[in-house]
């Protein structure tokens, strides 16, 4: 028992001394705690301090480095400024590289108005923009004006196919004196506009074209460019020999100097529109990539006048009075126009443009309907015919003839006829519309012939005029291409035409030997 009392007692005094240790320790953290306290109240004011040191530091970095993209501008400014004093003269290109420095210069100041130097540099820049802006517009036309030059006809002649190229011996000349193998397929024959303006020049004339159009310059731009242009082209087509001549004085020349003309009209039409105007067309769509509405703008700027000039011509031949012989240049303006409204469709794109399409597409109708009505005037002048001397002998009339080879020379143009006519079926099956045309020509024949037959007073007589005439007229045209359109049957009807005057003839021959031998 004593022995548990005294470890009792042991344990009590090392209970009492673990709590005096307690308690030690709990003091000593409780001072620690205060000391701690006051340390970080010491601390507080070292620490604000340090954190505005640290954004100090940093606003310093970025005040330098503002400063440092500032004078950067500074510095391009300065050199930009050297380019634009000095002209676009000596280097176009390091012009041109200076204003859109300047231009990003100025998006950098707008951009950033709270620098206290904004306002001063956007000011001098604008004002350095404006300078600028004179000089390429001096240079743009001057490049212009250096690099517009006419074409002549050799270099248009050129990029001609080579069988329609002009022969050294003769004068160009349109129409059916080209060669065949272009009449049966002028779609096959390739054309080369030629480089109105040397290529290496092109792009520098968009880049001026494209800082004017950005300097809200276009209406400028565009003036500039149209009349040097269209300058140069009106000199190209007046040394091809385009002239610009009134309807009055059209529809006043003597025949064979109109005749000539026409023929070199057809050749201009197409140098005009399938290289002078594709030419045109390509340049207006290089130096104006930037813009499609001021592209078409100027390039129907550019061709107007002269576009004008030719379909004038071609509206005073189709306004003047009809006669037969002009039937076949009128064929051949039609052709001609017919050949190229795809191409003036295409070149000639754009509402800009659309009065100048609907020229060229009205020439072409007028010339159609010009064509048609002199078919008319022809039949109905050849039923009228009042020729009254007539050979003795009966043999062939001059109209006869006369007619036969005006038939023959349509039918060189009967794909031209049957497109004109638009060829349509009848409902009695007698064919095309040029087929019925051409019947009603060869039957106003045989109605004239039938009375200018009845002027001999001899029988017999007039029926070997009767069947020589027709005999002539079967014959030209079964070797011709006029027996497919008129057909067998009408071949077939004229021959027992002929048959019959000649069965006529026999039987009054006949009857005058019988009253011979009856006398005798």
């Amino acid at each position: 028992m004593e022995s548990l009392a005294q470890r009792a007692a042991l344990l009590r005094e090392s209970l009492h001394k673990s709590q005096q240790a307690t308690d030690a320790v709990v003091s000593i953290l409780g001072s620690f705690d205060s000391r701690l306290s006051a340390l970080d109240s010491a601390m507080r004011p070292i620490q604000v301090r340090t954190h505005a040191v640290r954004t100090a530091h940093e606003n310093i970095d970025r005040t330098l480095r503002s400063a440092d993209v500032i004078l950067t501008q500074f510095d391009r400014t300065l050199e930009a400024e050297r380019e634009i004093q000095k002209g676009p003269h000596e280097n176009l290109q390091g012009f041109l590289d200076a204003v859109d420095r300047l231009r990003t210069i100025e998006r950098f100041f707008s951009s950033n108005r709270s620098y206290r130097s904004s306002d001063g540099v956007l000011n001098h820049v604008n004002a350095l923009l404006s300078k600028a802006l004179v000089k390429m517009e001096g240079e743009f036309q001057n490049q212009l004006s250096q690099r517009s030059k006419p074409m002549e006809p050799d270099r248009l002649f050129d990029c001609l196919p080579s069988t329609l190229r002009p022969s050294s011996e003769s004068q160009p000349e349109g129409g059916k004196n080209t060669s065949s193998e272009n009449q049966q397929n002028p779609e096959a024959a390739v054309y080369s506009p030629p480089a109105l303006i040397e290529p290496k020049f092109v792009p520098l004339l968009s880049k001026l074209a494209q800082q004017l159009v950005q300097a809200g310059c276009q209406q400028q731009c565009s003036e500039i460019y149209s009349e040097a242009r269209a300058s140069a082209l009106e000199s190209s087509l007046k040394n091809l020999g385009v002239e610009k001549l009134s309807k009055d004085e059209v529809q006043k020349m003597p025949w064979e100097i109109l005749e000539s003309k026409i023929g070199n009209w057809i050749h201009f039409m197409r140098i005009a529109v399938k290289l002078l105007f594709a030419g045109e067309r390509q340049l207006c769509d290089q130096v104006f990539e930037c813009s499609q509405s001021l592209r078409d703008k100027c390039f129907a700027a550019i061709t107007k006048n002269s576009l004008a000039t030719l379909l004038s011509f071609g509206e005073a031949i189709a306004m003047s009075k009809r006669s037969p012989e002009k039937l076949f240049v009128l064929l051949d303006m039609y052709e001609i126009m017919c050949e190229l409204q795809t191409e003036i469709d295409t070149i000639f794109v754009g509402e800009s443009c659309s009065q100048m399409r609907d020229s060229a597409l009205s020439l072409t109708k007028c010339l159609a309907q010009t064509a048609q009505k002199t078919f008319s005037d022809f039949e109905e002048a050849v039923e009228k015919d009042a020729t009254k001397n007539i050979h003795t002998d009966g043999t062939v009339h001059p109209l006869t003839s006369y007619v036969i080879n005006y038939v023959k020379f349509l039918f060189d143009y009967q794909s031209t006829l049957k497109q004109l006519f638009q060829e349509f079926k009848k409902e009695d099956g007698t064919g095309s519309e040029l087929a019925a045309v051409t019947m009603k020509i060869m039957q106003a024949l045989q109605n004239n012939l039938d009375a200018k037959a009845k002027q001999y007073k001899d029988p017999a007589l007039m029926h070997i005029f009767l069947m020589n005439n027709i005999h002539y007229i079967v014959k030209s045209v079964r070797r011709s291409e006029a027996k497919d359109l008129l057909g067998d049957d009408w071949i077939q009807r004229h021959r027992r035409i002929v048959q019959q005057n000649a069965n006529q003839y026999r039987r009054i021959a006949w009857s005058k030997v019988c009253l011979l031998f009856i006398y005798d």
